[in-house]
């Protein structure tokens, strides 16, 4: 029988126990003596919100379908744990096996956010390992990263002994194989890198060096070992249909951030948004089948009692087969009392008419993200969406009960004007006004309008990473232009806008586009108290600001200044599918405020549409 890692005095003084126990519906159980390899996932954030990612709960599905294989799971413990634990001298333990991680041959960390590095030294210091790469012993876990923010690792490459660029359903068991020979052969932990460093998508960054000009621009990136090669290539699943899906997830005891099933239905995007960077690392769009969706649909609210489906894509109104999906989530949903979540919908007569379907319309609230408030910039940005398209919409969704709509904008985009700006008030008023051009006896109440605005950070792999970043007085100058526009409305009193923190937008657009000069300064953090700064009530500004100052570094180089598209990036090594000579055009395109058509409408030659062996779709119309 399992024996927990805390007892009972302390998990009764701690909030949601719950966080740390383990053995939920479907979590997988095995026997230590039966199996090769031991791997500990870790979330760097809390367990409800690592409980709602779907790429964890895939790989651990994935690793543990392997017999030779036992994947546990590991999330960062809240503030009150993190003290016991250190005051009690407790190691961070696995929820499965409740067993040290220490104990495990891999540490995997999926990186998803920024704003998670600090809790990323939490895990490694809880554990007992050490927290650089070059001072670990061979007795300790290889760590391992994935995830979107290994799109530029380098702020974490003193922490990471291997980077795992792309889709992980690709290489994992080829890695898994080489770790077996490799310890069936006597080899060292350094053996095991040289070899790893020839699997595809993987990257070891003790093996290259980068030198800088005296300007602190990055010189040179090189490999310093035959084995690492000088491109490291992203691994893409083509046959999506035959990808691994996990039809039994686990089931957490506790409310998770996304307590639902989730149904992933297509990856990658045709929209090419010129600030997403998941819309261009995760080219090509591919699509699951009906069948296969109807078969996981069915298997997954069998198996986990969830009374929600949602359908996960980055813009789920680009599936092709949509209508026939949603007739047979109707089927089946309605009479086991479940309900069906359609998030990332371009709002159309069909959508709407979908979500009166699957929606209470008298309580929920319906989203729109026109990302910037005037046309000008919705066309810099690439977004595809006019003016008409969003009053009509919402003029829809009014005549069909709905009243009220959530707005979502980007603030500090490249080429912003004041008029730009107010432009995010002016629309909203012009959706209060659609409202309320519907006659008095159709409306549905008061009209209810939340305007977001988050701050605009440039990204790796987009068109927009050569931009200047603002800084916090003007991204909150920029917010108080929008603020007081809105008071300025006719139907102010319908519309509620709120921002995002300007602190935590310019930190996070320092380790986006960072070098290895950060490592220091994330681990100086750390040392200062920064911990779960995702969270507003942890986010400590000045132990950042202090750790910059301490470290010599100045943050402006990462976020102030602008690139030249000649200049040598710190992610540059990495081939992510999407040329650099196309990044560069979309970046022009910018300028001129000109729109390039949709993959579905014409191919623009991205560099995708071969990328892992196989062939973009969207291309051939």
């Amino acid at each position: 029988m399992r024996k927990l890692a805390l007892d009972d005095t302390i998990l009764l003084k701690i909030e949601k126990p719950e966080r740390y126990v383990g053995n939920e519906v479907n979590s997988v159980m095995k026997n230590p003596d039966e199996i090769d390899i031991r791997f500990a996932f870790a979330f760097p954030d809390v367990y409800e919100i690592g409980m709602s990612h779907l790429g964890l709960q895939i790989l651990y599905h994935m690793f543990n379908e392997r017999p030779d294989v036992w994947c546990e799971r590991v999330y960062s413990p809240w503030n009150d744990l993190d003290q016991v634990m250190r005051e009690k001298q407790i190691p961070l333990f696995a929820l499965e096996s409740q067993e040290p991680v220490r104990n495990f041959d891999f540490l995997g960390m999926t990186l998803q956010y920024e704003m998670c590095y600090t809790n990323i030294l939490q895990i490694l210091e809880l554990s007992g390992i050490a927290l650089h790469s070059e001072q670990r012993s061979e007795d300790e876990p290889i760590v391992i990263g994935g995830g979107p923010c290994t799109y530029n690792p380098e702020p974490l490459a003193d922490f990471f002994d291997l980077f795992y660029i792309g889709e992980g359903e690709m290489v994992y068991d080829r890695l898994f194989d080489a770790y077996k020979a490799n310890k069936k052969a006597g080899g060292s932990r350094r053996d095991f890198l040289l070899l790893a460093a020839g699997i595809p998508g993987i990257y070891v960054p003790s093996l290259y060096r980068a030198e800088y000009h005296a300007d602190g621009t990055l010189a040179s990136f090189l490999p310093l070992c035959e084995e690492a090669p000088e491109k490291v290539e992203k691994q893409l699943v083509m046959d999506f249909d035959a990808a691994p899906y996990p039809e039994a997830p686990v089931v957490p005891y506790l409310k998770a951030t996304q307590d639902r099933v989730v149904l992933e239905i297509q990856r990658g995007c045709i929209r090419g948004c010129r600030f997403c960077q998941a819309g261009m690392v995760y080219r090509p769009l591919r699509e699951k089948s009906l069948k296969t969706l109807e078969q996981a649909a069915s298997a997954l609210l069998k198996n986990t009692g969830y009374e929600e489906i949602s359908l996960s894509s980055l813009s789920s109104s680009d599936y092709r087969e949509l209508p026939e999906l949603m007739d047979y989530l109707m089927e089946i949903c309605p009479g086991s009392g479940v309900n069906i979540s359609l998030p990332s919908l371009r709002i159309d007569a069909f959508s709407l008419d979908v979500m009166s379907k699957v929606q209470d319309v008298k309580k929920s609230s319906l989203t729109f993200a026109p990302e910037a408030g005037s046309q000008r910039m919705r066309d810099v940005i690439n977004k595809g969406l006019t003016e008409e398209d969003i009053l009509e919409g919402a003029g829809k969704a009014f005549e069909g009960g709905w009243n009220k709509v959530k707005l979502y904008f980007m603030l500090g985009l490249p080429g912003e004007t004041e008029e730009d700006i107010k432009g995010i008030a002016w629309l909203c008023e012009k959706v209060a006004e659609r409202y309320y051009e519907i006659p008095k006896e159709q409306r549905n109440g008061k009209c209810q309008i939340t305007a977001s605005s988050s701050f605009f950070v440039p990204k790796p792999f987009t068109p927009f990473q050569w931009a200047s970043m603002n800084s916090r007085e003007e991204f909150l100058a920029k917010a108080r232009i929008v603020k007081e526009e809105v008071k300025a409305q006719l139907n102010q009193k319908s519309i509620r806008y709120n921002y995002h923190e300007a602190d935590v937008s310019v930190l996070e657009g320092v380790l986006a586009r960072g070098d290895r000069r950060l490592a220091p300064v994330i681990e100086t953090a750390y040392k200062n108290g920064a911990l779960f700064d995702a969270w507003s009530e942890s986010f400590r500004p000045e132990a950042w600001s202090q750790a910059f100052v301490s470290c010599g570094i100045d943050p402006d180089f990462y976020t102030s200044r602008s690139r030249n598209t000649d200049e040598l990036l710190p992610w540059d090594f990495i081939s992510a599918g999407v040329s650099k000579d196309f990044l560069i055009r979309e970046w022009e395109m910018a300028k001129k405020e000109k729109v390039t058509p949709n993959c579905r409408q014409k191919c623009a030659g991205c560099g995708a549409r071969a990328y892992g062996g196989g062939v973009c779709h969207e291309s051939q119309g």
